[in-house]
């Protein structure tokens, strides 16, 4: 409740002061009470912190009316979730459906009856209790939930990087070009209906199980210090399919709509090619999932800047040049225009979790 000594506290708001004096005399042993004598002071009380339990609203008021000072209420996030309770001395049963249609929680006419009133009071601030408590539950779910999925994929893309430990900020470093990707084309005509923000926080989220399925793959395809050779990169490419295979399990164990579903889409076609040359099936254009196109331009970017155990880090403007020479052929045009205009957004992540000092000194060279 909102005072020290835990009573609640009702706001009555009428405009006639007898009408005051009465339910104030009636409630005031058990509950904090203040007053209000128009719908607008009434609506300024509403918002003040801390808010009203509950609100005891009049009909019939000058200026601005009990109707009108609850569709207010209602329509403001900060009061909404407080409940209204008309007090009126008409009866027509339309007048309490109008009230009821705006969000009022209960009806009392006068003349009151003190009993009544104290317990309608009571009835509607358990209610609120319960509700209160419910939604605590719900948060408390909520985050116990999101923490654990932070921990599962933490837990599966650490083990993805035990298999190649030069590439130790891989990991952090995709995960955040991809949320800057995303950032950077939520209100874009062709992705602002699937980047919503919740799906925003999933990609970051999922973003370090984009090779999970490496921990298929050889010691010595995936650590070898030369150029693979055919069918050592016909193996080496079924790491999206070990991916997404091993997600799968996973995801169907979750159900449908588990966030592992994406992490999935992200492990089987974050090596597409935007013209249809890529693996693992050579699907082509809008064919290929948001996720992997965005995947995409991440993973390869960073690759670029990256020492490997076959290559040095390239310059980031050389990166950038070769990122966008792949705009429409590699890569989905539109995400490679929204990387060029963050590529020096890119830049900063790639020397805050660089793994090596030759790749900070290689990321500024040629600027």
């Amino acid at each position: 409740m909102n005072s020290s000594d835990k009573k609640p506290t009702i706001l009555i708001v009428d405009d006639t002061p007898g009408n005051i004096e009465v339910l104030s005399s009636t409630l005031r042993p058990t509950y904090h009470v203040r007053a209000a004598k128009n719908g607008i002071r009434a609506l300024t009380i509403a918002q003040e912190t801390p808010p009203p339990d509950l609100i005891l609203l009049d009909i019939m008021m000058p200026e601005m009316d009990g109707y009108e000072t609850c569709s207010q209420l209602m329509a403001n996030t900060n009061t909404a979730h407080i409940p209204v309770i008309f007090i009126t001395a008409l009866s027509d049963t339309g007048d309490e459906e109008k009230g009821l249609a705006l969000g009022a929680v209960d009806y009392i006419t006068k003349p009151f009856k003190p009993v009544l009133v104290q317990a309608r009071v009571h009835n509607q601030l358990e209610l609120k209790r319960h509700r209160d408590h419910l939604e605590d539950l719900v948060h408390e779910r909520t985050h116990e939930l999101m923490l654990t999925q932070e921990a599962t994929v933490e837990a599966m893309g650490a083990l993805a990087e035990y298999r190649d430990p030069e590439t130790g900020g891989h990991i952090k470093r995709t995960q955040n070009y991809m949320k800057l990707l995303a950032e950077s084309l939520k209100d874009h005509p062709r992705f602002r209906d699937y980047l919503d923000k919740e799906t925003i926080r999933l990609l970051y989220l999922c973003a370090p199980l984009h090779d999970i399925g490496k921990v298929g793959i050889s010691d010595s395809i995936l650590c070898k210090p030369a150029s693979l050779t055919e069918q050592e990169f016909v193996m080496m490419k079924q790491h999206t399919l070990f991916g997404s295979n091993t997600l799968m399990i996973a995801e169907r164990k979750m159900g449908g709509n588990s966030f592992l579903s994406l992490a999935r889409e992200i492990a089987e076609f974050h090596h597409e090619n935007w013209d249809g040359t890529g693996y693992p099936h050579g699907i082509a254009g809008k064919a290929i999932p948001i996720c992997g196109r965005l995947m995409a331009v991440a993973d390869v970017y960073d690759a670029l800047i990256s020492k490997r155990v076959y290559k040095p880090p390239f310059p980031h403007s050389k990166a950038v040049e070769i990122i966008l020479q792949g705009r429409g052929t590699q890569f989905d045009p539109d995400i490679v225009d929204a990387f060029e205009s963050c590529s020096e957004e890119f830049l900063q992540i790639a020397l805050k979790y660089a793994d090596h000092q030759e790749e900070i000194t290689t990321l500024s060279s040629g600027l």
